[in-house]
């Protein structure tokens, strides 16, 4: 009975389209949906077939870095080789997310690197300042300019004897005024200024020759140990560089790099003694005060400039002798008093005639008291200054005395 209903109704017209119509429709529907999911699988093999690539390029660059850990520069590829497994993880992360690359920031270097630039300081009116100092020198009337340790010398003497002698001009010129130290250097040359005669001079003869500079009993110590050492190393000559030279006996950097200057012509460093550290204090050419001469030499060679190391020392110090003096300077002289931070600080009050900034101060016209004939002046201005017609109480009090007697 049922396979006669299932016959008819397979036979029948009705049933069959019905059938066919519910198939068709199916047909249909199923159709989209294969050919959706058809489309999401082609994108994502597309994806995973891309990401697979991916790790292919980057397990063969690994393979690769990880055959070359046998060269020299094993420990560079090693290096690479740890960082290629977090960038391959990655990219795989970032191919993870619906197929989608993430946007990677790119990042710019300077080929010449990454260098922080500082900031060059220099005092703001040290070269208007230098011009005027130039200005004021330019006679060049100073004791340093006669009598220093470039004139001090035997300018017919051998080379090595003439270095020699240069040394021995600094080493005496410590705490010593350059009158005195040129007449010592006078005894010594007539006596015979070569590191073998002073090695065979006692030392009181060597003390009455360089007598009276300052400390003379200890530079004669230091003349002789020194001696002692240039002619066993050096065979009488001295050495032609600061390193050494500081090693010997009384000789300090001011005296090394002086000496490298006038002995051998060579500029390393600047010369800075007392009035060269006095000066530049005052005029504000260094960023912070300084305390000592090797400091200030140190703070100075940071910003002037090197072509002006020789120079420095011999400006600076007849300025010191003339005008800047250690105790009342002559500001009132000084062309640098309206733009010096220190000017008329220590001055006495009878100076303080200050000049008009207008006013002509040819080189010329320009009288300085130096440092040996600076109480011989006030002396006698001191003496302008007093009334002729007082008479000293000392000679009223005896005729006085004469009269009642």
């Amino acid at each position: 009975m049922c396979n006669a209903v299932w016959c008819f109704r397979m036979t029948s017209p009705y049933f069959s389209q019905n059938m066919t119509a519910v198939t068709r429709g199916s047909e249909k529907l199923d159709s989209c949906t294969v050919a959706a999911s058809l489309r999401s699988r082609r994108r994502d093999a597309d994806v995973v077939s891309s990401m697979a690539v991916k790790v292919e390029e980057e397990e063969a660059r690994v393979s690769q870095k990880t055959a070359s850990l046998s060269s020299p520069d094993g420990s560079q590829d090693l290096l690479q080789l740890a960082t290629a497994q977090p960038k391959l993880e990655s990219d795989a992360l970032s191919l993870s997310s619906h197929g989608r690359r993430r946007r990677q920031v790119k990042v710019e270097y300077d080929e010449g690197g990454s260098s922080t630039k500082t900031e060059h300081w220099e005092p703001p009116d040290w070269k208007k300042q230098l011009g005027h100092i130039r200005e004021m020198r330019s006679s060049r009337d100073a004791p340093v300019d006669s009598m220093g340790a470039e004139k001090c010398y035997d300018t017919e003497a051998l080379a090595n004897v003439r270095r020699f002698q240069v040394l021995v001009s600094l080493m005496l010129s410590s705490q010593t005024k350059d009158q005195v130290t040129a007449a010592a250097m006078q005894k010594l040359r007539a006596h015979g200024c070569t590191a073998e005669k002073l090695l065979s001079t006692d030392d009181e003869t060597l003390g009455k020759l360089i007598y009276p500079v300052g400390f003379w009993r200890n530079k004669v110590k230091y003349l002789k140990m020194t001696a002692a050492v240039l002619m066993k190393d050096y065979g009488g000559d001295i050495p032609d560089n600061v390193e050494e030279l500081v090693r010997l006996p009384g000789v300090g950097p001011k005296m090394a790099h002086l000496a490298m200057d006038i002995a051998w012509d060579q500029v390393s460093g600047i010369g800075v003694d007392t009035h060269v550290h006095r000066i530049a204090n005052r005029l504000g050419w260094l960023m912070k005060p300084t305390k000592n001469p090797e400091a200030t030499r140190k703070a100075l060679q940071e910003w002037l400039p090197r072509d002006l190391w020789s120079e420095i020392n011999w400006l600076l110090v007849g300025f010191g002798q003339q005008v800047c003096l250690p105790i009342n300077p002559l500001c009132s002289m000084c062309l640098n008093q309206h733009c010096c931070p220190s000017a008329h600080q220590s001055s006495p009050a009878k100076l303080l005639r200050v000049r008009s900034p207008h006013s002509p101060c040819p080189a010329s016209s320009f009288q300085a008291k130096t440092e040996s004939g600076q109480e011989t002046v006030v002396k006698e201005e001191r003496k302008n200054e007093e009334p002729q017609n007082v008479k000293p109480t000392t000679q009223g009090r005896k005729h006085k005395r004469k009269i009642k007697h």
